[in-house]
């Protein structure tokens, strides 16, 4: 299992700005919430390992009728292989509790050619499946939009086939605007590191729909059935997860887990709603409350 910080409470209250008595308060406000809008990597895991208080976390959800949706910017997935994951790592969650940026990508595409349309497509089967599924097929000579996803096997030929369809007009989309993300080996250049070389090769703008857009998160809380007072999106990147709070006016939640940590929390000019060392923290105050 991976490791995760321990600050203190009197820590965890400074790191958010607050005096102890707010942050008691708003960690109160954070539990009474009826939706959860949460991350994966980083939140829930690491790679393969699963992080402490994980599994005490989706079992408070269950108990406490809370709704709960796993919001992934990773397009590579189906939910069906997210809840294989997570059951290869000991939880039983349905894949009716995922949404990945694969799918708001095809919603948005659809909401634009309710009739279908044709697609160049750089990225794993999870994508292509979600634009199938949308009613999309796959055309590299003259498409309407050229999208952009995670993917292992990007190549030069690849993307030079992206910047001439874009060129010729073509519509530039990409699944999230994520320039790099973890890897075993460190970090690797992700969605949006592929479609800067687009964007610049052929001078056109890419319109992305994953985190931070509020486009996404106004997609996952239609999915939840609450209103933006009632839900909180829980994650462990300010430019995306808090970000993505921040644009759609839901309390964002970051958790010291994954990419963000004591140095690099300050960097920005937003703020978390509130710090936690990970998705455990809301479980222990819990449990002490009905003590």
């Amino acid at each position: 299992m991976a490791s995760i910080p321990t600050f203190s409470r009197t820590d965890l209250a400074i790191l958010s700005e607050l005096s102890p008595d707010e942050y008691e308060a708003r960690l109160h406000k954070i539990q009474e919430k009826k939706g959860f809008i949460c991350d994966m990597d980083g939140v829930i895991y690491h790679g393969n390992l699963l992080l402490p208080g994980v599994k005490e976390f989706i079992s408070w959800l269950l108990k406490e009728n809370k709704k709960f949706l796993f919001l992934t910017n990773n397009s590579a997935p189906t939910p069906r292989e997210l809840s294989q994951k997570l059951a290869r790592l000991g939880l039983a969650v349905s894949e009716e509790h995922f949404y990945t940026s694969a799918i708001a990508t095809a919603k948005f595409l659809q909401s634009q050619k309710p009739h279908g349309g044709t697609v160049y497509v750089i990225g794993e089967p999870g994508l292509t499946y979600a634009l199938y599924e949308a009613g999309f097929t796959m055309n590299d000579s003259n498409p309407d939009y050229v999208v952009i996803g995670e993917g292992n096997s990007h190549n030069f030929e690849k993307i030079t086939r992206a910047v001439n369809l874009v060129a010729r007009g073509a519509k530039l989309i990409g699944t999230n605007p994520d320039v790099n993300g973890p890897s075993d080996a460190g970090i690797v250049p992700a969605t949006g590191a592929f479609c800067a070389a687009v964007e610049l090769a052929s001078g056109r703008k890419a319109f992305y729909c994953g985190k931070p857009s509020a486009l996404m998160m106004r997609y996952a809380a239609s999915i939840l059935g609450t209103n933006k007072d009632e839900t909180c999106i829980i994650g462990d990147r300010m430019d995306t997860d808090i970000l993505a709070g921040v644009y759609a006016q839901i309390d964002p939640v970051l958790v010291l887990s994954g990419v963000t940590n004591r140095s690099n929390l300050f960097e920005q000019a937003y703020r978390p709603f509130i710090v936690l060392n990970g998705v455990g923290d809301m479980v222990v105050e819990s449990k002490r409350e009905d003590e």
